[in-house]
């Protein structure tokens, strides 16, 4: 009877993780965005609704952290490369009609992002107006009167933008509201901290062979490469295959982000097998170099540790304050998804060394960290003089989870909050 209860229990956790590694396959098949990683336009919440707090506390300060909006690439041999790559084969007439179609909305493309590159798209001012909206709608009492916004934003200009359309946003909404607004190098440290040391540590040779073999198992670009060429002799000798695969995907996936999107497509270039294998492929970049892999010791979250304090610390000070308040913070990606993984946000933190258990195992980078990412932090209490004072995390404003303990989830005291993650980040040796 033990063999059979246990073999049923194998069997279950094999169903499980099958399902779960079907997710991400099945999720971008039905929409093809997904596959853009950081790319992906900025979707808005899951839910419509949010799970009311305990009776008699009510919303009265909130910190947050967001990503910029929807952007064009920040390079500009991103769209260079790979007209120079398509026009030089066209001038010697070794493209394919598929090729020479491919380079006409490459160009288009280049066109488009000429002296714009990593700004902010209209796309993106409209996603931070929509969040600012739906923030002020979902906790009316934390935005009433005269509260008091604090924002910040790193130096970047598209950071700044984002800032400026959410602020604006509010002040349509309640023009008494009581401002200020700041980009300076005097909080990078926080806002987007440089951390050299830490980040030598990413891409350690186990790391790198573990992932060059991952790629090469999983992403084959020949066939995308041979349907935009028609000489094999000329892409062996003068095409860096595996280069130009990479460039078209990026423009593919950054096309949702502009006006241009509405017109053209790159991803029929790609079939639905290659999309998912470009994806599956950056997914595990993305968790060796900013989540807990186990490949590179599990510490590049630490990289917001700065920010975190400055998280708890602001909010302890906005408690003492005794008003409804805010604190908002504009950056990158690059902060908002390690954040998430220092925090545990959604199991996120959790730590890997396979790389084909990344997917399996729910982590999903798309789920973070699209334009507009952003991660609340909703404060509630029953009174200014309330000691016990909650808080709940929204993940892109979708209702999160923390490993933190709780008897009201997705609601967590605060003290818990505190004495859980200053423990944390007292076990980490800068």
């Amino acid at each position: 009877m033990k063999i059979e209860k246990f073999a049923l229990l194998i069997f279950v956790i094999f169903m499980t993780v099958t399902v779960m590694a079907q997710q991400a396959e099945k999720e971008i098949g039905e929409n093809v965005y997904l596959s853009a990683s950081n790319y992906l336009a900025y979707p808005g919440p899951s839910k419509t609704t949010l799970t009311a707090p305990p009776k008699g506390y009510h919303p009265f300060y909130i910190s947050h952290y967001g990503r910029h909006g929807s952007r064009y690439l920040i390079n500009d041999k991103d769209y260079e490369t790979p007209v120079k790559v398509l026009a030089k084969a066209d001038s010697l007439n070794k493209l394919t009609e598929l090729g020479k179609d491919v380079l006409r909305r490459v160009r288009l493309m280049k066109e488009e992002a000429a002296g714009r590159c990593g700004e902010l798209t209209d796309l993106g001012a409209e996603q931070h107006k929509q969040i600012a909206r739906r923030m002020y709608e979902r906790f009316p009492e934390v935005f009433s009167g005269n509260a008091d916004i604090d924002a910040k934003s790193t130096v970047v200009i598209r950071c700044i933008l984002s800032m400026e359309n959410e602020l604006q946003e509010l002040l349509t909404i309640n023009p008494k509201l009581n401002i200020h607004h700041d980009a300076s190098y005097h909080d990078m440290y926080y806002m987007n901290q440089s951390d050299p040391k830490l980040y030598a540590e990413k891409m350690p040779r186990r790391a790198r062979v573990a992932l060059d073999e991952f790629t090469n198992k999983h992403l084959d670009y020949s066939r995308v490469v041979s349907s935009l060429f028609n000489d094999e002799d000329y892409v062996r000798y003068e095409v860096d295959g595996d280069d130009l695969n990479y460039l078209l995907f990026k423009l593919a996936s950054n096309l949702q982000s502009s006006k241009l999107g509405e017109e053209i497509t790159l991803y029929d270039i790609f079939t639905k097998e290659e999309i998912y294998a470009n994806w599956l492929t950056t997914n595990a970049w993305w968790y060796i170099n900013y989540g807990s892999c186990k490949l590179n010791g599990g510490k590049q979250p630490y990289s917001q540790r700065n920010l975190l304090r400055n998280i708890i610390c602001q909010a302890d000070s906005c408690i003492a304050l005794g008003k409804n308040c805010a604190t908002l913070r504009f950056g990158h990606e690059t902060m908002v998804l390690p954040l998430t993984c220092l925090l545990g946000i959604n199991g996120y933190d959790i730590q890997i060394a396979d790389l084909e258990q990344i997917e399996p195992q729910g982590w999903i980078n798309y789920k973070v960290f699209p334009m507009g990412a952003n991660i609340q932090f909703v404060f509630y209490r029953r009174n200014p003089q309330d000691n016990d004072v909650l808080v709940k995390v929204l993940l892109n404003e979708d209702e999160a989870t923390l490993p933190v303990k709780t008897d009201i989830a997705p609601y967590y005291h605060w003290s818990d909050f505190k004495e859980y993650y200053l423990e944390k980040l007292g076990k980490y040796a800068d």
